[in-house]
Parts: C-alpha cells; structure tokens; sequence
C-alpha cells in the first residue's frame, strides 16, 4: 500500500520562531520546528515538554464530586464497611482496579476486587456482580473505566443498600446513573481543564484526592504510575498535558522498580534488560494483560497486577501468556475470514465504512479484528457476533472521526452501547443488525471526510541524510513519552539511492534490509522496510526514490542509528 504524504512547507513567521526558539533552547532548527508543530512556541513552554514535573499534575479537587467521593470513602472506612474495587477487564480497567485496591489496601483491609466475566456477564456493572457484592456484605463499589451508563444496575443496588463511587472516562449521556460520585471529566457539567485522562487516570486522581485530604504524603504514590503508564499506552488516548505527565513518570517507574506483576510480565515478553517505551506496552505487555479477559476471566490479570512475590507471579505470567498465543490464533483466524468476507463484498470497496458479522467470531477478539481491519482499509469498522440472543459489536474508528457519535445516531436500535472518539461496544438483537449496518453506513458516508479514509502520512520535516546524526537522535528521544496527539516525529529524504547491498529479508522475504546514499553526503544510512518487498525490484533499478520514516536505534550496530522505513516512492511520485 503507498500513502500519501501530507507535508506542510513552513511559513517565513514559523521559520523564524522556530530559528528564535532553537537559539534560547540551544538546539537546531529542525527539533525547534517539530516543537512548533506541536504547539509549544515559548522557552518554558518547551522546559515543561521535555521535563513533565508530577508537581504540575492537576488540583484533584478540581474534578467534580472529588470531595463527594473522598468523604464516602473515608466514611466507609471510619464505619468498617466492606468496599468492593470493580472494573472492565481490559487493560485500562485492570489496572485501574490494580491500583486504587494496591493503594488502598495499604491502609485498610476490608477490602476486595471484582471484574466481570466478559462471557456470562458482559461489559460494565452486571445484576450478577451486585449480587455478589451483596452477598458478601459490600456496602461501596468503586467503579473504575465503565458505570457512567449502568443507571438500572445501579438504582438495582442502592436498593440493597449498596452505594457507587463511579470513575469513568466514557462519554456520559444526558441522564447518569445515581451513584453517590460521579468522576468524569467528560461531564458537560465537570470544568475540570483535562478531559482526556483514561480510566486508571481517574482512578489515580480520586487516589491522589484521597490521599491529599487525609495527610498521606504524594510520594506514596508513585509506585502506582506504572499502572498508568501501560493504561495510558494501551487505551490510546492523547499523550499530552496530563496524560503525558503520568506517562513520563509511569515509563520511569516501570524501567526503574516496576510493580512486581508487572515486572513478571517484562520478563516473559523479553523486555528485560531493554528501555520499555510506549511502543512495547502497545505490542507486548497490554495484550498479554488483555489476554485473560478476552479469552476466560480478566480477574486473573488483576491476581497478577497484585502479587506480591515474584515466583508465583512469574508462574501466573507464563499462565496469561499461554492465553495471549491462544488469543493470536484465533485472531489471525478471524481477521482472515474478515479479509475474505471484505474481499467477496464488491460493495464495501465504495463504502466509507466496514459493518461485517459472523455469528460464530470470538467475542473477547472482536476489537482486535476491528482494529486490524481499520488499519488495513482506512474505514471506520464495526465487527459483529452472536451472543446467546443478541449481537454484540466492537467498533474502531480512523482519525479525526467520532465513531461514537455514529454508533449514537443509531441508538433506537441498541440495547445497550458506550464508548469515545475512537472505539466503542455495542449490543443489539441480532435481527437488527443488518438495519444497524444501513444506518451506521448512511452517518459515516454523511459525516466524514474524504481525506480521513486515505491512508496519510504526515511528514514533520524534510532532511538530508547528512542531518542524521547521533545527537540528532538522542535528541529526538526526548519527545518521548509518544502516542495521540504527540505522534513519533516521521521524516522523509527525497531521491535516497540504494548503495548497492539493499536485500530481501524474512521468513518469507517479505521485509527490506536497506542501505542507502543521497547525493548530497557520502553518508551509507541503514534502514528496514517492514512488509515492503514488492518495491525491491525499483529500489534495485538504480533509480533514485523517496522514503518517509522514524529514526531508531540499530539493534545489531550499538551507538548507530537505523531509518524504520513506512512508505518507498519513486522520485516525483
């Protein structure tokens, strides 16, 4: 597949900024005008980018009903009532509950946590979990990363007697259960200033409120970013402001004393010894966390996030990985058939959009389906399967459309649904789902926008290889943490030549081993084309071509860096 590269030429005014700004900063142009783009203008704008201070983390109290739940918190604790810690079983949602029941268990033991089975009870608050908590005396739940939709099962509790502290990130509806708190920034009565935090980011504030009003030092604390660091990777939201705070602070937990489950985890993913970035959260340590919940009970994952000695959360790793090869299979399985289903569909090349169903799919891998299908076709897409009566879907949408605001369009016909900008569940009777699929394709076909089912790349500079320097990369790792919103700076070097020993590599020769020159340095640059071996052929012409990527380390020559090639075009493509 070829992209197309979107490059905005700087102005004169930004040419100068970014010249001023480099001079006060002492650094080049180049990484001044990636500061430009990414909105920072100012010197101590830049200072707060590349040195997050946790003494800027946001007032906690700023939240609305912080105080509400602090004070039923501390009630509960003066009174000796059993509290319940409750949360979805993905990655956000385990380690949510990882955190606010670690924390909390430190000063009080009356004290347990729960998470739903995605099989027999479903995503969110279920009658089953309440009647568990009944049972065993609960008189709080902590809610965290679901419950802002969950009015019937929450007026169902407070009639045994059982109150809700809810800590949500998905956007609310009009009328919002009757829990005693309600934590979500995207409250549209809620002015706290950051509105993008995950759920173990709100989980992590209503802790940090705890903690403030009760006298028990931040410091406290910081064990826990790590949790926030793999929930803020993994739940893909913006890795700005706050979230980029948590996540600085969270990847320096993690590579320096790592919780012990997640230091287990580290281990079987062969991140040992290695710099954890966000990238490896993504691709290693969230799906195996995932894992548990998708294919039996996500209740194992939080047993594992928990312990406290390593053996046995060694053991309990090796367990969820087994689950995490399992869970490979049948996604590769599955993602096949979609292809295929995509491909015997003439009508979906013309569609904005990807509706497909099978009443035989796994349920706990149908995000991971709908994830791949967007990353190949560039369409928002909704995967669909059977579930005892009814349908239940996963969506994933492209940038820059609110697949949530579609799915909503279509809410006569949901039972149930929730979610934000870029993914969401749903449920529906299952002979509603080809009228949903009408009606979902009608809103996106309406509402998005050409360029946001192309497959763009958005080049943040143009260099010369003779820019490619060590220091220009050391440099460059300091924009990390990367994710939404302060993406891994992408280049692109116009007329590269192969220096001749460029070759085919892989398994099934499927990658590019390149070595490159331009004509202007005698500079021979490494670089790997993942997936990119049709273009060998051109690329062994002699003829001049264009490439678009990231700077990276060279794994196998130390203190040398390695071009990640993302898209090869010929020369005045």
């Amino acid at each position: 597949m070829h992209f197309k590269w979107k490059y905005t030429t700087p102005t004169s005014e930004q040419d100068e900024a970014a010249k001023a700004l480099g001079e006060k900063l002492n650094m080049s142009t180049i990484l001044a005008q990636l500061l430009i783009r990414r909105g920072i203008s100012t010197e101590s704008a830049a200072k707060r980018f590349f040195r997050p201070q946790l003494g800027d983390l946001i007032n906690p109290f700023l939240m609305k009903d912080m105080d509400v739940a602090v004070d039923r918190l501390n009630d509960a604790m003066g009174r000796k009532e059993r509290i319940l810690v409750y949360g979805d079983y993905d990655v956000d949602g385990c380690t949510a509950v990882a955190l606010v029941y670690k924390f909390l268990q430190q000063f009080y033991s009356n004290i347990e946590y729960y998470i739903p089975d995605r099989y027999n009870e479903g995503y969110g608050v279920s009658k089953q979990g309440i009647d568990y908590a009944y049972e065993n005396g609960v008189k709080l739940i902590i809610i965290l990363d679901c419950g802002i939709k969950a009015i019937e099962e929450i007026a169902y509790a407070k009639s045994l007697g059982i109150d809700f502290i809810i800590c949500d990130h998905h956007v609310p509806d009009d009328v919002m259960p009757g829990a005693v708190a309600i934590l979500n920034p995207k409250r549209t009565d809620d002015s706290f200033p950051f509105k993008h935090l995950c759920g173990c980011g709100v989980g992590f504030k209503f802790m940090q409120g705890w903690a403030k009003n009760n006298g028990i030092p931040f410091s406290q604390l910081i064990p826990l970013l790590d949790f926030c660091a793999v929930a803020i990777a993994a739940d893909i939201v913006p890795v700005v402001d706050e979230n980029r705070i948590l996540a600085f602070h969270g990847l320096k937990q993690l590579n320096q004393n790592p919780s012990v489950g997640l230091k287990a985890i580290i281990d079987i993913c062969g991140l040992n010894g290695r710099n954890i970035t966000m990238s490896d959260i993504i691709f290693k340590i969230g799906p195996r966390i995932n894992a548990s919940g998708r294919m039996e009970n996500g209740k194992e994952s939080v047993d594992l996030l928990v312990e406290k000695d390593f053996s046995s959360a060694i053991q309990m790793a090796k367990h969820i990985n087994e689950y995490n090869e399992q869970r490979k299979d049948i996604d590769k399985q599955m993602t096949e058939e979609a292809n295929q289903i995509v491909g015997r569909l003439e009508s979906q090349k013309h569609q904005s959009s990807i509706v497909l169903y099978d009443e035989n799919w796994k349920k706990g891998v149908i995000g991971i389906v709908a994830s791949r299908l967007t990353e190949i076709y560039f369409r928002p897409t909704v995967v669909i399967t059977k579930f005892g009566e009814f349908a239940t879907g996963s969506a994933r949408s492209v940038t820059g459309f609110d697949i949530y605001s579609a799915i909503k369009s279509c809410r006569d016909l949901l039972i149930n649904f929730g979610g934000h900008t870029y993914a969401a569940g749903l449920t529906m009777k299952w002979e509603d789902v080809k009228e949903f699929r009408k009606r979902f394709q009608e809103y996106v076909e309406s509402h998005i926008e050409p360029e946001q089912i192309e497959a763009t790349l958005d080049i943040d500079a143009v260099l010369d290889f003779k820019d490619i320097t060590k220091k220009l990369h050391t440099d460059l790792k300091k924009f990390a943490p990367f994710g939404p919103g302060n993406l891994k700076p992408l280049f692109c070097t116009i007329g590269v030549y192969d220096y001749g020993t460029s070759k085919v590599v892989g398994r099934q020769q499927e990658h590019i081993k390149l070595e490159l020159v331009d004509s202007k340095s005698s500079n021979v640059v490494n670089g790997i084309a993942f997936g990119q071996s049709a273009s060998a052929r051109y690329i062994k012409s002699k003829r001049s071509f264009d490439i678009a990527y990231t700077i990276e380390d060279n794994v196998f020559k130390k203190n040398q860096v390695q071009l990640q090639i993302e898209d090869i075009r010929p020369t005045e493509y």
